[in-house]
């Protein structure tokens, strides 16, 4: 890679992050000695370990001795130990995203953005052009369940990737041609609170793509909508609009699977395609890829194999057969933390399991979320038979005085009954599923922080 010419040793801090393990992946398979530190050990760590990267579980400063290079994630303080070694050695330290952006060059690049939805979208654009046998390189911020992991290092043209808005990140590349799933109200403390703001940051990231390339639009997401007169480059619409280059038509949902039909009118040709994923937000990841698909020359032959076979991302309504008691019981994972993503969610079952009592555990993410966002929590979470919370993951922030899940539980159980939720915490969740299972047919487990270790401890103990 002529762009890293005298680089050749490249320390992580915090590789074990999703986008960060994917990057080191990538650069050890093009040849550069990679090391990293975290302090979670994980099975993915130890996996890159075994190939040949040094990996430390704790951060020194003698582990940047010698780098040539530092790739900084961007949940790493600067007061980090190895941050401050690094300053004080003159070692250039840059942050993910622009470590990204350094690989992109050479490849056609292809961007993920949005609110909600940017994993799973990525993934199946990913799993549409291997099909297509495109050999695609990619790093995807999730691990799509029928492949090894999170990244790739393909042979060909193509770079899939996510660009994230939620710090800015996104701001640092230059790809060809960008998806934007949607733009809703999260991670606003990077725009000052304000929405408006985040869509001018979408209008600004479209502007680095080249005047030849294209921006695939959910018309249907109303923030989307607004911005799309401001976009510079060529706008390729989705959605059920009847407006739309491509519409999003004949929705029907089954038991693990989705039927429906694309209209595209630029060919004025109708497809019915089947995606082998539960829920309607899901058809709108799909249809985006469909759309970058088309616009590649990808047959719609290759496009409706691959949706048929795609078999989901870990965490994203992920689906685990469990026997509780001698219950059988539907389990699902899923990483949504928004409202808007757990709405998805609970739509999503009642269209599959219809008539099925659900029970939710509920791990509520970062105080500032919980706060801005409190009542929409209590009315989406109200959808649901039964609530169990546990105390908000705080993702390194402080906390805020009078936000708590205690506040939530208490507002919930106001609302729909005294026994509609529990509060606990990861030691106790367990002994109440099993008290409660009788009632209950689906079980879930919700949000990004640790209660993915709930639904661990679930499979572990009662999977069939």
């Amino acid at each position: 890679m002529q762009q890293f010419k005298g680089i050749r040793n490249i320390h992580f801090i915090g590789i074990g992050g999703s986008g960060m393990i994917g990057i080191a992946t990538i650069l050890h398979k093009k040849g550069f000695t990679i090391s990293g530190s975290d302090i979670l050990k994980t099975k993915e760590l130890d996996k890159l370990a075994m190939s040949g990267v040094a990996i430390n579980y704790s951060h020194k400063s003698e582990n940047v001795n010698h780098k040539d290079l530092i790739v900084l994630s961007s949940a790493i303080d600067s007061a980090n130990v190895e941050v401050v070694s690094a300053k004080k050695k003159n070692i250039p330290i840059v942050p993910r995203a622009e470590m990204l952006s350094g690989i992109l060059r050479g490849y056609q690049g292809i961007a993920v953005a949005g609110s909600h939805g940017k994993t799973t979208t990525t993934s199946l654009i990913a799993h549409i052009f291997n099909q297509a046998l495109l050999s695609p390189t990619y790093v995807i911020g999730g691990k799509i369940l029928s492949s090894e992991g999170n990244s790739r290092l393909g042979d060909g043209k193509f770079f899939i990737f996510e660009a994230d808005e939620s710090d800015k990140s996104f701001l640092s590349f230059y790809p060809d041609s960008s998806v934007i799933t949607n733009i809703d109200d999260d991670h606003l403390e990077a725009y000052n609170g304000d929405i408006d703001k985040l869509k001018e940051a979408f209008i600004d990231f479209t502007d680095n793509i080249p005047f030849f390339g294209y921006v695939v639009a959910n018309v249907d997401d109303l923030n989307t909508r607004e911005i799309l007169k401001e976009i510079k480059r060529r706008v390729i619409t989705f959605g059920q609009s009847k407006k739309s280059d491509i519409v999003i038509s004949e929705i029907k949902y089954f038991f693990d699977y989705v039927d429906f039909k694309v209209s595209i009118n630029d060919t004025n040709k109708d497809h019915k395609l089947r995606l082998s994923l539960q829920g309607k937000h899901n058809i709108y990841n799909a249809v985006a890829a469909v759309a970058v698909a088309i616009e590649e020359g990808i047959s719609i032959r290759t496009i409706r194999s691959a949706l048929k076979s795609f078999s989901g991302v870990e965490r994203r309504l992920e689906r685990f057969n469990l026997t509780i008691k001698n219950k059988e019981v539907t389990h699902i994972d899923d990483y949504g933390h928004h409202p808007k993503e757990i709405e998805q969610v609970i739509f999503s079952l009642r269209k599959h399991f219809k008539r099925k009592k659900v029970l939710m555990i509920f791990q509520p993410h970062r105080y500032s979320r919980t706060k801005m966002l409190f009542n929409d929590f209590i009315s989406i979470l109200s959808m649901v038979d039964k609530l169990i919370l546990l105390p908000i993951y705080a993702a390194s922030e402080k906390e805020i005085k009078g936000i708590s899940s205690n506040k939530m539980m208490q507002k919930l159980n106001e609302l729909n009954g005294n026994d509609f939720c529990n509060l606990t915490n990861h030691k106790n969740v367990n002994s109440i599923i099993e008290e409660q299972i009788d009632k209950y047919d689906v079980v879930i487990t919700q949000g990004a922080g640790s209660v993915s270790m709930v639904s661990k401890g679930l499979i572990e103990k009662w999977m069939r």
